[in-house]
């Protein structure tokens, strides 16, 4: 946090709004969450009842959100460097950094304690592994440690699906995992494309972002690698007879656009194709998880299936 905006937030001079704790649960990242885990939840073999749906995913929100309040805390002093973060409610002093940690805890328990009650403990033991992954493996362990930390971070956000599943199942199935395969794998071309055209952000504050220590060029290399092996796992929920062959069809040549948008970034030595392939990369994974929940509603799975 600023020096500046620390005294106002101890001081309580400045009451923090309802705006700014919504913002603490970064909502547009919550959103994505959410829905992954929504289809986990869709595409489960056996039925829970529809309140305990709306239960289950409920949690995982909460759940995302509380992970992304305790992220803000633990961030906040590189959050004041970054132009795109500075804003922030820590670092602009809207709020006191004891207030957003006491939220995130309260929210984390609360989310795991009743996806355990009302649905069943192995989703809840999954969505607490979740926040405590978010939390100390990406954030305080890896962030500020490896180039590597998006990469290994990113299972904290692939891991919504399989709650999704284990909420309907009780466990964890191969199409689930191969879900959670699917986000993982796709995190480090979607995020590298923002740190590409964000580099000197992360160099202020001293996060190692993979731009930032090896530099574009190899960053750009890996970023196309990751897009191609996302062809077999986008088309994996075919071959499992979870989706039909229409799915797969569209599966991979939304992976074929992916990858030539990675193909742009390598060939451009500015930064439009950058954004624009981050702009991509996620309405890439919300159409795949979205053709999978259109493939299995009742009146198209007969036909998609085909």
């Amino acid at each position: 946090m600023s020096d500046s905006a620390a005294p106002l937030a101890r001081a309580g001079t400045i009451s923090p709004a309802v705006g700014d704790y919504l913002a603490l649960l970064k909502p547009r990242v919550m959103s994505l969450v959410v829905f992954t885990g929504f289809v986990g939840l869709y595409l489960a073999p056996g039925h829970l009842h529809p309140v305990l749906a709306a239960v289950a995913v409920l949690c995982i929100a909460v759940a995302a959100g509380a992970a992304g309040a305790i992220n803000m805390y633990c961030d906040r002093d590189i959050d004041a460097l970054m132009r795109r973060t500075a804003n922030r409610p820590l670092p602009a002093g809207r709020m006191a950094p004891g207030d957003a940690l006491g939220f995130g805890c309260v929210l984390a328990g609360a989310s795991v304690m009743i996806m355990g009650l009302a649905v069943n403990w192995t989703a809840a033991i999954l969505l607490a592994l979740t926040i405590a992954f978010y939390v100390f493996v990406y954030t305080l362990w890896l962030k500020r440690r490896t180039p590597q930390n998006i990469v290994i971070g990113g299972a904290a956000g692939a891991f919504p699906p399989l709650v999704g599943w284990a909420a309907v199942t009780g466990s964890v199935g191969l199409p689930a995992l191969v879900l959670f395969a699917l986000i993982f794998f796709w995190t480090p071309a979607h995020f590298w494309a923002l740190a590409l055209y964000r580099t000197d952000d992360y160099a202020r504050a001293g996060v190692p972002m993979m731009p930032v220590v090896a530099g574009a060029a190899e960053t750009k290399r890996q970023m196309l690698l990751y897009t191609l092996v996302l062809w077999p796992l986008a088309v994996a929920p075919t071959l499992l007879g979870v989706t039909g062959w229409v799915y797969g069809g569209v599966a991979l040549a939304l992976s074929a656009l992916f990858t030539g948008a990675a193909i742009r970034v390598l060939r451009d030595p500015g930064e439009r194709s950058a954004q624009q392939m981050f702009a991509f990369s996620i309405v890439y994974l919300f159409l795949l998880f979205a053709l999978m929940v259109m493939d299995r509603a009742p009146g198209v799975a007969g036909v998609v299936g085909s």
